[in-house]
């Protein structure tokens, strides 16, 4: 009786025991009752949506990235030399927090000039970033830790994600005019207005070329009266770059806006990305770079830089970098990526050509010159919303509702189709 008695404690005592962890797990899974799903990602929507639709006649122009007149994806050959160089040379260790010292090197000769004065004089604090978005991201913590009380004035319109980096490092957003709707040009008066009645010392973001969405860049001589509006209110410039070279197919006319604000004495920051100018989309390779008074000021500014990479991903990926560092450091193979960046420049300057003259052979009323003047991947066509909305249920055609057309998905296969269906949507306009 008493073993059984034993038993029956021993039987007890074992529910009790497991009745607590059971009823833990009950109450853990309220922990993200309160969660709901996120918002689609407007651009990545877009690719989404054209995946799942079943007709032939398809066509996505909304992607932000280049395809060959085909359609396809691209690896340039100086990239797959690079790997085949690369392939079985080197170990697989941890790269510095502040990512590859010759990538870096490479990358600020890229956006300063070969024989900048400020590389010798080591005045740029310098790391490796995860492409650009990561470059904006760590810029703006570093900004939010170091200046906590300033703003950011980002143009209207902008990269989606501008705001959300931003936002996310919790400083606080203003914008200024960009672009201006009527003209489908640039707003300056606008945007000179806002610089100059920004408070003195305000931070800026600036798009050094092929502005996205909307294509419109400054001209030079604009740049210059930009350049010197904000050394008179001390602004400071913080240029997101990230399409050297592919805007233009010349890497030095495209970095011309940085190269001015130098020339006039300011100190900026530049993030810079080679996921468009060398198709090193998923390798998540860039850079951020901040000129500063003296060497002593950009050692402590780098250190600060990399303090703030340590928690976030602690070093850069390595791969990428030594693409990138194996093409910009052989003559060859920089001569070849030259040519390349050039070809797809070139292509796409060719498809505004064409869906131009496309849509003025068809008897459009509209004015299109606007296709052919904006520059890089992107043309704000200046469709509306429900203009947009027809094109897909109607014609298959996919782009974000803002009306952004990615001229990397135009080929010559399907710009007819596509000018026709813009003409059809929009001939009552």
């Amino acid at each position: 009786m008493a073993a059984m008695a034993m038993t029956i404690r021993n039987s007890a005592s074992r529910r009790t025991m497991t009745s607590g962890p059971i009823s833990g797990l009950r109450s853990m899974s309220s922990w993200w009752k309160n969660v709901e799903p996120a918002p689609k990602d407007p651009i990545l929507g877009v690719t989404e949506a054209f995946l799942a639709d079943p007709s032939p006649e398809k066509v996505n122009v909304g992607v932000g990235a280049y395809r060959d007149d085909n359609g396809k994806p691209v690896v340039l050959e100086c990239v797959r030399e690079a790997e085949r160089r690369i392939a079985g040379t080197s170990f697989m260790e941890y790269l510095p927090m502040g990512g590859s010292v010759k990538m870096v090197d490479e990358t600020l000769k890229l956006a300063y000039g070969n024989n900048s004065e400020f590389i010798k004089d080591k005045r740029i604090a310098a790391v490796q970033s995860l492409s650009g978005t990561g470059a904006c991201r760590l810029f703006a913590d570093f900004q939010k830790r170091f200046r906590p009380g300033s703003e950011i004035y980002i143009p209207v319109p902008t990269w989606s994600n501008h705001h959300n980096i931003w936002r996310d490092a919790q400083v606080p957003q203003k914008t200024y005019h960009y672009y201006h709707p009527e003209t489908k040009g640039l707003d300056f008066s606008g945007l000179m207005d806002d610089v100059k009645n920004a408070p003195e010392g305000s931070f800026f973001l600036l798009h050094a070329c092929a502005h996205n969405p909307t294509g419109v860049d400054p001209t030079e001589e604009q740049w210059r009266e930009i350049s010197q509006l904000f050394k008179a209110k001390n602004h400071f410039a913080f240029f997101d770059m990230a399409y050297q070279g592919f805007a233009s197919g010349d890497p030095k006319r495209d970095a011309k806006s940085i190269r001015i604000f130098l020339e006039d004495g300011h100190h900026i920051g530049i993030s810079q990305s080679y996921a468009k100018n060398m198709g090193l989309y998923g390798q998540r390779v860039g850079c951020l770079s901040v000129l500063c008074e003296d060497e002593k000021q950009a050692v402590t500014v780098k250190s600060q830089l990399q303090q703030l990479a340590r928690p976030m991903y602690s070093n850069p990926p390595l791969h990428g970098a030594q693409i990138v560092s194996t093409i910009l450091g052989d003559p060859q193979l920089k001569g070849l990526w030259l040519k390349e960046v050039k070809t797809m420049a070139d292509r796409i300057i060719g498809m505004r050509t064409t869906l131009r003259e496309s849509l003025e052979k068809l008897g459009s009323p509209l004015s299109w010159e606007h296709v052919t003047k904006q520059i890089g991947m992107f043309c704000y066509s200046g469709l509306t919303p429900e203009q947009v909305d027809r094109l897909t249920s109607e014609y298959h055609i996919y782009m974000t509702r803002n009306g952004r057309i990615s001229m990397a998905g135009v080929t010559t296969g399907n710009v007819g189709y596509l000018a026709n269906a813009i003409h059809e949507v929009t001939k009552s306009s």
